[in-house]
């Protein structure tokens, strides 16, 4: 009895190292297939060591940066507004570190070293301020952050249905992305799953309503890449948001705050937390759109594109010193 036992072990052994190898294999293969058939739009550029995926189009100043929430497009979250924001100005998309493109960093995510890489990768790109920061959902926060950092460079914000220092996460990944991840035992095994493909058994489904054919085709192929960074961003949330909080004051950078206001009342806390915004800047405008869900720019994509050309053409028209708010105001 104990020469089988100890023979179905070394078997279970042997089956879990093969499965392993094969795994791995896969991975690799896979993810050759996705730079060769997938590559990443705009450019590559060296931000110290690794890359980070940026994407500019269009002419003139101040530059538009965009900025995603904590989903995993990427750049391509931007896609139903890029090209026409392009049409008015210089507009920049890019994916943070571990995104779709960009290579992962080391250790847990900070959003300083998140405004440091954008910081960074506009440079090695050959961009050059102001900045208009433009920020969905925790994209918001992400805007603040950098804005504390580079405040000299910041002309106007834009928030797209934008986190608020002040609202509270579940502690760790947001539900949607624990299953995702829970069907392929990532959470569980960690990255050494990752790299055995486990991820690519994950289904994913939660597209933006104006994805494209091929926008889902380079999603699909590069999403397993991407889900240890997604986990980094969603268990750092309240550390996110705290630095947020310490860098509300925009002086009198023009401001727009824009709310998906589809099913949600006037009186909720988060209209509330988006009048608060408002009130960040002596130059801002609170509008709330009743026909968009929390993803304004894929279903109202006019609205926020004019909301930044109005930003732009605020940033354009001042010629009078900006009255800053604190050291990181312009």
């Amino acid at each position: 009895m104990k020469r089988r036992v100890r023979r179905a072990l070394l078997g279970l052994g042997l089956l879990t190292v093969v499965l392993a190898v094969a795994g791995a294999a896969y991975e690799s293969v896979a993810r050759h297939r996705a730079a060769r058939g997938h590559p990443a739009p705009g450019k590559l550029v060296d931000v110290g060591g690794r890359r980070i995926q940026i994407d500019c189009r269009g002419a003139g100043s101040p530059t538009v940066v965009l900025i995603a929430g904590l989903d995993h497009f990427g750049s391509l979250s931007w896609a139903p507004i890029h090209d026409s924001i392009a049409q008015t100005t210089r507009v920049c998309a890019y994916s943070r570190a571990g995104i779709m493109w960009s290579d992962a960093a080391r250790g847990a995510f900070d959003s300083g070293r998140m405004a440091d890489d954008l910081h960074a990768a506009l440079a090695a790109a050959g961009e050059r301020p102001p900045w208009v920061m433009v920020g969905h959902s925790m994209g918001g926060p992400y805007a603040l952050a950098f804005t504390g950092r580079y405040g000299a460079e910041v002309a106007g914000l834009v928030f797209v249905d934008a986190s608020h220092p002040d609202q509270r996460f579940p502690v760790g990944a947001s539900a949607p992305l624990r299953r995702r991840v829970r069907d392929a035992g990532v959470n569980a095994a960690g990255p050494a799953l990752l790299r055995m493909g486990a991820a690519r058994l994950v289904p994913v489904n939660n597209r933006p309503p104006s994805a494209s054919t091929d926008m889902i085709a380079a999603h699909r192929a590069h999403f397993p890449t991407s889900v240890a960074a997604l986990l980094k961003e969603n268990q750092a949330i309240a550390a996110t948001l705290r630095d947020a909080g310490r860098h509300r004051d925009l002086g009198s950078r023009p401001l727009v705050v824009l709310t998906g206001a589809r099913g949600v009342s006037p009186t909720s806390r988060w209209m509330q937390f988006h009048q608060d915004q408002a009130t960040w800047s002596t130059h801002a405008r609170h509008e709330r759109v009743d026909d968009a869900s929390h993803y304004i720019h894929a279903d109202r994509p006019d609205v926020v594109i004019r909301a930044v050309r109005d930003v732009v053409g605020a940033v354009r028209a001042s010629t009078a010193p900006a009255n800053p708010g604190n050291a990181a105001s312009p």
